[in-house]
């Protein structure tokens, strides 16, 4: 079952700015679903729209089964948006205590997910300190927690590891993992590409408003190689040309058919030039974004 599910959302500005252009993706439950584009791309206010912080232009689609903008519905969705700020003078249980009440969670439930949190989250003995004296990344941390404060079936997350160390982060994925175990659904809004390629089921590329690829990483790479040409001393200046990209005197040439990069081994070898290796490498998630981003032509948009 889907648990996000949304058809051609359109979001326009006054102004004519438009920021989305008919986005259309679905998240199913019990899988880490992420979005990623670059600035600007729109991300985050396809997320606002989800959360109904912003209204849509245009759309159709459910949320848990119910029609986007249900307010029963979101006491079932946790939230961390980006940027996220919270009354320095209040203390991490207290942050967390504060919004659960605003989900309608009883207090009794409140005290014990709390602490059982922020022990997961490795803030145990911050509990009682004021937000003001945390890192970026524990506040990171501690938005994590808020979210999951209402033991939610979906979770909504917008660049949940900025500003969190490599230690965090691994430790984000894992509960990620587990929360993913539980059957519930994941949608990360990032651009770290390398920690989305670590821990999502499926991604979406999104760039200047519109959804480029979606799929699962395997099936979006399965079909995308490159060959890597290491040459020995100096890469004449017409293969240079050739290739896609040049890495010392590695030639990086992208094509899916070995036949079609043989008629460059050959005049390479005509030329005398020694070739020291050749070797197929499948793209990474990184290269299918940048491919994605260098291939658009759509207008601009704002996120």
């Amino acid at each position: 079952m889907e648990a996000i599910q949304v058809q051609d959302v359109h979001k326009t500005y006054r102004g004519k700015v438009h920021a989305l252009r008919g986005v259309s993706l679905d998240v199913m439950e019990g899988e880490i679903f992420g979005l990623l584009g670059p600035n600007g791309a729109g991300k985050s206010t396809l997320v606002k729209i989800l959360m109904t912080v912003i209204h849509a232009s245009n759309i159709s689609g459910t949320m848990l089964g119910k029609l986007i903008g249900d307010s029963v519905t979101l006491r079932d969705v946790g939230y961390l948006p980006e940027h996220h700020r919270f009354p320095y003078y209040l203390t991490g249980n207290q942050v967390l205590h504060h919004y659960a009440a605003m989900s309608k969670v009883a207090r009794a439930t409140r005290t014990k997910r709390a602490s059982s949190l922020l022990t997961r989250l490795g803030l145990h003995g911050w509990e009682n300190k004021k937000i003001g004296t945390y890192s970026k990344g524990m506040l990171q941390r501690l938005g994590i927690a808020q979210a999951l404060m209402c033991d939610p079936k979906l979770l909504i997350l917008d660049e949940p590891t900025d500003g969190v160390d490599p230690v965090g982060r691994r430790e984000i994925r894992d509960l990620l993992a587990e929360l993913r175990q539980e059957g519930r659904a994941v949608f990360l809004n990032s651009h770290l590409l390398s920690e989305l390629e670590m821990v999502c089921d499926r991604v979406a590329i999104m760039v200047k408003g519109e959804v480029t690829m979606q799929g699962t990483i395997d099936s979006l790479t399965k079909d995308s190689k490159r060959y890597e040409i290491e040459l020995k001393g100096s890469m004449p200046t017409w293969a240079k040309e050739a290739c896609d990209t040049v890495q010392d005197n590695t030639m990086i040439v992208r094509s899916d058919d070995a036949e079609a990069i043989q008629p460059l081994l050959d005049r390479l070898r005509a030329e005398q030039t020694t070739i020291i290796s050749v070797q197929p490498v499948r793209e990474t998630l990184e290269d299918l974004f940048m491919r994605a981003v260098d291939n658009t032509d759509s207008p601009g948009a704002v996120q």
